[in-house]
């Protein structure tokens, strides 16, 4: 029988519509956006039409996008490029204390530049309280980094209140928005961000391909050096390929949107429900709190995540809580955040439906867990 996919949070499979929308710029896209000619015009024409899509997937204007490699460049360029564009008004960041690494290695990096970093804590269940984001803010903050949903645990943040916190103060809001864009409805004016960084991977587009949205009228120090693309805000030719198809991803990923978020709640709590089954112990994390309708990241007190995965590795694809950080049998930082045990958050795996996931697909990987977790 073939494998069962259940890491849609470490990547999404490419839809195939993304990719007949990305082959004809492979096969025969010979221009150079930045071309006059007619081959020239045509590949800017698709690079216009995907930023299009990103920006109505956003609700945002065109001009607010810059096109980047992916989520770590995007973040790195919302944390780097604020701190060096308004180092005169202040040397301090605010992060919270469960971001992705693409924040927390930035972060550290400016920390050893001279830059102050405030890590906000959050509560047992993974969420930032805003009042410790107001309790950070010094004069001299300058930027508040806040991912919306968490990679691990699927946990979304508070952002409009975050937002809220900070109306009348002079740091930017930015959020990692990696794993919530196509899952659930982000939409900027509703979230009141001035950042938002965004990986085509994470939606059924093609690796190597992100935006990063800034909100008109703000100005960032540039992160890639060179000649006048992106507005001047990001050299580099464009690799019309890729963005023709993570434009199509985006427009994909604003079409029935409420039914996804539904049938994949509906497969992941069927996921959980049935291995609790199995082991009445085990511990649901942020299950209490807004998560992601496709996320469900679940610890078997006594047994150690890596072993788990090891015994269905070749039938089961899932992650030791998340992709980036690995399976050496650590304790997730993110977890550790949350002061979960360290029997609990050792015996973690992160399980994640998508798009392609099948009830038969899940009720296989149900058959597959319940000798390894059982026993």
């Amino acid at each position: 029988m073939n494998p069962v996919y259940l890491d849609y949070n470490a990547t999404t499979p490419l839809d195939p519509r993304v990719v007949d929308a990305m082959l004809p710029w492979l096969r025969v896209g010979t221009g150079n956006p930045s071309s006059s000619h007619h081959w020239g015009r045509e590949a800017r024409a698709a690079v216009d039409q995907a930023r299009l899509h990103v920006a109505d997937l956003l609700g945002c204007q065109v001009n607010e996008l810059i096109f980047t490699s992916g989520g770590s460049e995007a973040n790195n360029h919302a944390l780097k490029g604020t701190a060096w564009a308004r180092r005169d008004l202040g040397r301090h960041l605010v992060v919270s204390a469960v971001e992705h690494p693409a924040i927390l290695e930035p972060a550290a990096w400016l920390e050893r530049e001279g830059w102050r970093v405030s890590i906000v804590p959050v509560d047992a269940h993974g969420v930032v309280d805003p009042a410790s984001v107001k309790a950070a803010l010094t004069e001299e903050t300058v930027l508040v980094s806040v991912m919306h949903a968490n990679n691990e645990t699927g946990v979304l943040q508070p952002l409009a209140a975050i937002a809220e916190v900070l109306a009348d103060h002079q740091a930017w809001l930015h959020a990692d928005c990696a794993q919530s864009v196509g899952k659930v409805p982000v939409k900027i004016q509703d979230l009141g961000i001035d950042m938002v960084s965004v990986a085509g991977h994470k939606l059924y587009g093609p690796k190597g391909v992100g935006a990063l949205f800034v909100r008109d009228g703000l100005s960032l120090e540039n992160l890639i050096h060179g000649a006048g693309h992106e507005q001047g805000r990001r050299a580099g030719t464009e690799a019309v390929g890729a963005l023709a198809a993570f434009g199509e991803a985006c427009r994909l990923a604003g079409m029935d949107l409420d039914d996804e978020m539904g049938r994949m709640r509906d497969l992941r709590d069927h996921l959980a429900a049935k291995l609790r089954e199995v082991r009445p112990d085990a511990v649901v994390h942020g299950e209490a709190v807004e998560r992601l309708p496709n996320t469900l990241s679940i610890g078997f007190p006594g047994l150690v995540a890596p072993d788990i995965l090891a015994r269905v590795e070749d039938q089961l694809g899932a992650s030791a809580g998340a992709a980036c950080h690995g399976s050496g049998g650590e304790v997730s930082g993110v977890l550790a955040a949350m002061g979960v045990p360290a029997q609990v958050a050792l015996g973690t795996i992160r399980l994640t439906v998508g798009r392609f996931t099948t009830e038969d697909e899940v009720q296989r990987a149900i058959d597959l867990l319940t000798p390894v977790i059982g026993c």
